[in-house]
């Protein structure tokens, strides 16, 4: 199994990802445009199995009708998906394993938090946990905004209890690039970081393109301010008083919804 980042170079600097397994077919995630990912697919001369949505916002489904349309492919994302995503075949739970090939596969992770229909899926090889697809769950140095039918205290909940967790070799694949930005934000909040100082360095290179280098959990431990609610120096540049992780996490939450 290969997975293939796509950078979109739209607006919204999102991500789509294939899947392409051993048997020449593929799985396509959150597909932004269905010209780019027929391509990509005609390119590797793989045929099209089935979408993985990782939620219902429409960056991250306005490929759907088109792709089940030329290849007749399923759809599947989380059952609270019903009515919200287009073309919607099979609904996941968490824990759900999703079989890839002899020796990959996909563990759902039921996320809410940014929307209440929001999955992440574990790639597991051999049982072993390689990589992580979060949506706009967890993004390289920040966390998704709960603007559009989600919740921040839920957010705080999925990302302290199931992506702190993680091993620390588990590689992030995000929903969009928001990097520099959240590394900037990072660094207003925590500007002793050298860890975000140096991953800054990487992402203002001039040979420095989206998806060129990626980050892994225990990269986002060290410079992305939402799982690093003990430091002390954020705690202080908040302001907030007595510490409370949750506090920590609602604070950086409302200041990078203004950033």
């Amino acid at each position: 199994m290969k997975i293939h980042q796509i950078y979109t170079h739209n607006q919204l600097r999102n991500f789509t990802y294939i899947l392409e397994l051993d048997d020449r077919s593929a799985i396509v995630i959150d597909p932004w445009d269905d010209k780019e990912v027929s391509s990509q697919l005609d390119e590797r001369n793989l045929s099209l199995k089935a979408i993985i949505n990782t939620h219902e916002h429409w960056d991250h489904t306005q490929g759907n009708n088109a792709l089940v349309e030329k290849y007749q492919c399923q759809v599947w994302a989380h059952e609270n998906g019903v009515g919200k995503i287009p073309g919607l075949t099979h609904g996941l739970n968490a824990d759900q394993i999703i079989s890839l090939d002899q020796s990959y596969q996909l563990r759902v992770l039921d996320t809410p938090g940014h929307t209440f229909a929001h999955l992440c899926f574990i790639v597991e090889k051999n049982n072993q946990a390689q990589a992580v697809f979060t949506g706009d769950t967890l993004f390289n140095a920040g966390v998704g905004h709960c603007k559009d039918g989600g919740d921040e205290e839920v957010l705080y909940t999925t990302i302290t209890e199931q992506f702190q967790t993680l091993d620390d070799n588990i590689i992030v694949f995000p929903g969009h690039d928001y990097l520099e930005n959240n590394l900037r934000f990072t660094l207003k909040f925590e500007p002793s970081n050298p860890d975000a100082k140096e991953w800054l360095k990487k992402v203002e290179s001039p040979s420095y393109m989206p998806g060129n280098i990626q980050t892994t959990i225990g990269d986002e431990k060290s410079f992305n301010t939402f799982m690093r609610l003990d430091n002390q120096e954020i705690i202080s540049n908040l302001s907030i008083g007595k510490y409370d992780s949750k506090k920590v996490f609602l604070a950086l939450r409302a200041q990078r919804d203004n950033w």
